[in-house]
Formats: C-alpha cells, sequence, structure tokens
C-alpha cells in the first residue's frame, strides 16, 4: 500500500494556500452575507447561529451552545443575555434539575426562526453558485473526512 502524499511542507507552506486560512475566509464570507440578511431583524450571524440551533432542538442550554460553536461559556452568556433582551429567548429552568437552565424561543424567537432555514439556504446557494450536484457532494464528503481525521 502507498502512503498518501502530506500537502504542507515547512519548504512549501503560505497561509494563503493553507485549507484552514481558506475554510476561515469561507465561514468568514458566509457569516458577512448572513449579517447582511439578518441585519433588518437585528441579529448578528453568532445569535442567528444559536437561535437556528435552539429552534432545531441541536443545543439547550449555553454549554451546549459554546460546545457546538468551539466558544467559551462566558461569551456564550452574553450572546444569549442579548437575545433574551431582545425578547427572542427566555431561559427556563428545568423541572426535573433546577440546577439547569433551558433555552427556549419566545414566540417572536420561533416567528423569526422559521425563517432562518431559508436564509442559510441563500447565503449557502449564493456562495455554492456554479458547484455541480458532484462538486457539492464531493466537497461535504472532503469536508466530512476532515472532520472525521481530527477526531
Amino acid at each position: 500500500m502507498v502512503a498518501a502524499p502530506i500537502p504542507y511542507s515547512v519548504a512549501s507552506y503560505t497561509p494563503e494556500e493553507s485549507v484552514g486560512y481558506l475554510v476561515a475566509r469561507v465561514r468568514a464570507s458566509l457569516f458577512a452575507a448572513v449579517d447582511r440578511e439578518m441585519a433588518p431583524h437585528g441579529v448578528s450571524a453568532a445569535q442567528f447561529v444559536i437561535l437556528l440551533n435552539v429552534a432545531q432542538q441541536r443545543a439547550s442550554c449555553a454549554a451546549d451552545l459554546a460546545r457546538e460553536q468551539s466558544t467559551d461559556t462566558g461569551s456564550m452568556t452574553r450572546m444569549i443575555d442579548r437575545l433574551v433582551r431582545k425578547g427572542l429567548l427566555r431561559r427556563a429552568r428545568d423541572p426535573e434539575d433546577r440546577r439547569v437552565v433551558r433555552l427556549e424561543l419566545t414566540e417572536p424567537g420561533r416567528k423569526l426562526a422559521r425563517r432562518l432555514p431559508a436564509v442559510a439556504g441563500k447565503v449557502l446557494n449564493h456562495h455554492l453558485r456554479g458547484f455541480s450536484d458532484a462538486e457539492f457532494d464531493q466537497l461535504k464528503s472532503l469536508l466530512r473526512r476532515m472532520l472525521a481525521n481530527a477526531g
């Protein structure tokens, strides 16, 4: 069995050709586009992600959200505080364990959350225009492989 080539070496590495740099730039571009789409609603891209995760029941507390977004709980708590002040989220004690504070969408939060998948689709489709179905599937497959290699 032939070993796979090693993509980077000290001699050939440049940040602008780094996969990490390119992935970070794509993420920044996606977040900027979501910021523009959500500006009329007073919600940032980071807040968008929180609302979407709570709406889709991928996270129900600050610690879950912090893990999901690879951020610290202090920063996450401050973002949640802003969403609570905007009336989009509320904190509720877990009836089975009062030490646990669950996050719930308010009625305005649920109404806004119903629009989020369309915004995500619009932003992603804009960034993926010109990709064939095969290229799209291959991109997702390659990114999943990178994630699997990280674990």
